[in-house]
């Protein structure tokens, strides 16, 4: 007989907390385009170090085969085509000119794409720099919002890989004394990748660049420590 009370009693909880769900403030979806390394980072001096002494070391217990056996490994390899291999630059031509609408710099880091025009919650009217975002409207997930803000900007999705349903982070707005006029809002963040492209056409805004961890820093120097917090370089 005590069953179906405790039921009723679930019932208000459970609406409770979806009205605390629910609420007056606007939901702003915002994309982390990011395009990957192209080549592996030069080790840190003391990782070298310890890696060419680890090397060393090893080198003093190796096992040596023996000479019929190497005879064989080369016998086997005259005659083969060999290509010569020519690595390729660290430095391009748009580092040299600190091209930052170009994807080909900064090869041993990862990029991020910043527009420049008015987000949604901007204290003036002047253009900043920010994501690529979108106020949530009527989208059945907050993921297909984060995606037609990045395809607003893109043109279309097809060499984009957005990873994972949910968003990365999220940070609460709310109105300070020198902007009481301004809503209070929230704004989640979603990852996306570049995927097989070297360029794209970028439009829908007054500028754009692509950044690296620390150049991306120096653009919200306010939000500097969340988006540290935020962004695994």
């Amino acid at each position: 007989m005590q069953r179906p009370s405790l039921r009723l009693l679930a019932k208000p909880l459970l609406e409770s907390r979806r009205g605390f769900c629910t609420s007056s403030d606007k939901i702003v979806a915002s994309v982390l385009f990011e395009r990957l390394r192209v080549v592996i980072p030069k080790p840190d001096p003391a990782v070298y170090a310890f890696q060419e002494f680890k090397f060393n070391w090893q080198q003093q217990f190796r096992r040596r085969y023996p000479d019929e056996f190497l005879d064989i490994a080369k016998n086997r390899s005259k005659g083969e085509y060999q290509m010569d291999y020519v690595p390729a630059p660290r430095i391009t031509e748009a580092d040299k000119s600190n091209d930052r609408k170009s994807l080909y710099r900064a090869l041993d880091k990862k990029l991020y794409l910043l527009i420049f025009g008015k987000p949604f919650g901007a204290t003036s009217d002047k253009p900043v720099w920010h994501f690529p975002e979108k106020v949530y409207d009527s989208e059945p997930t907050l993921r297909k919002c984060a995606e037609s803000a990045l395809k607003s900007v893109l043109g279309d999705l097809t060499h984009t890989y957005f990873v994972g349903n949910a968003p990365m982070a999220h940070m609460a707005i709310q109105p300070t004394e020198e902007t009481p006029h301004l809503p209070s809002y929230k704004r989640f963040f979603f990852k996306c990748s570049v995927v097989a492209a070297s360029k794209y056409n970028i439009s829908n805004c007054e500028d754009f660049v692509w950044v690296t961890k620390d150049e991306l820093l120096e653009f919200f120097p306010e939000q500097a420590e969340f988006f540290n917090k935020m962004i695994i370089s």
